[in-house]
């Protein structure tokens, strides 16, 4: 065969695992510098583990020509945004990869290093996971792992009549910047347009907040499918309704309207922690705010009864077309 014929083979399972997953996995305990088939992972004494698992496809979750290191920054952000939901600390990381033939060696490589930068930065390590080929589109799924003290996980269950709604950050960012993306929306502030555009590619899970919000919230979530339909699942396990002060809702633009604010609460990817309070306790959440690192907004209250009314200024409700992403 000429040489212009000839094509490096693929890397294998193991030298992707040994180049890329290896050095992720460097000093985390338990681990085996990934050498056996499972981990082993001991709790923190008087405390309960917590485990959660996302999985992002290309071409749903994120876009087929996002940054290999955004991506892994995204899949490690929005489950350790779990973990912050519950107020739980993270430990460690399996990761399952299932890799578009042909194998791009060097969007692995960078995929690692995304990884690597967001691991550092949460002060965990990769346990374990597997690694696969596939010739369907690339999926990743990544399971998250903490811990916390017993009985004090931040639950769905707990929202009560007279609580009041709060979320923490701006509401929207990451839906304006896929959009921009997409090329749905316009944007002639290149800041404002690197703001919105990270916001979605690289979501920030609030864990100090959720830290501080131990003993504090009655009941969490993070906003991953939109405000509106993830609050609809603290009403659906608390069984109450809610009512929302659509101008309450925090934005970051300044000029927001009110089809901004519609647009906002129900666009998803915020990873922001939407949780109730006691309306006795909110001069708690300065200090809570302070301790996460974020500021947070009181939007709306929980009612009896089932549902979500949304009020604009002057009272009167305020008619939604939609509630949030769907993924079915």
């Amino acid at each position: 065969m000429p040489e212009s014929e000839t094509s490096l083979p693929e890397p294998g399972e193991f030298d992707i695992i040994r180049s890329v997953f290896r050095p992720l996995a460097a000093g985390q305990p338990g681990a085996f510098e990934l050498t056996d088939d499972a981990a082993c992972l001991m709790p923190p004494p008087g405390h309960e583990i917590v485990l959660t698992a996302d999985a992002i496809v290309a071409g749903v979750h994120f876009l087929v020509d996002d940054p290999a290191e955004d991506v892994a920054v995204k899949l490690l952000g929005v489950n350790l945004s779990d973990l912050a939901a519950m107020g739980a600390e993270p430990l460690g990381y399996l990761i399952t990869t299932a890799w578009p033939r042909p194998l791009d060696l060097a969007w692995i490589e960078g995929f690692g290093r995304g990884l690597a930068a967001a691991q550092d930065a949460f002060g965990i390590g990769l346990l374990g996971g597997d690694t696969v080929a596939t010739n369907g589109p690339m999926t990743l799924s990544l399971t998250a792992i903490g811990s916390l003290p017993r009985g004090q996980a931040l639950r769905r269950a707990g929202a009560r009549p007279g609580d009041r709604i709060c979320v923490s950050g701006t509401i929207g960012d990451a839906a304006a910047g896929l959009a921009l993306l997409q090329g749905r929306l316009s944007d002639n502030d290149a800041t404002r347009r690197e703001f919105l555009i990270g916001r979605y590619r690289r979501p920030l899970p609030r864990l100090a907040l959720g830290l501080a919000l131990r003993g504090l919230a009655t009941a969490c979530i993070d906003v991953s499918d939109g405000l509106l339909a993830d609050l609809g699942h603290i009403l659906e396990t608390s069984a109450v309704g809610a009512e929302i002060d659509l101008a309450a809702v925090p934005l970051s633009a300044a000029d927001a309207g009110r089809e901004d604010r519609l647009a906002a609460i129900a666009g998803g990817d915020d990873y922001e922690l939407l949780f109730t309070v006691p309306a006795d306790r909110l001069d708690e959440l300065a200090a809570a705010a302070n301790r996460g690192g974020v500021a947070l907004h009181a939007i709306g209250r929980i009612v009896t009864g089932s549902g979500i009314v949304v009020r604009d200024e002057d009272g009167g409700p305020v008619t939604t077309e939609r509630s949030g992403y769907r993924h079915f």
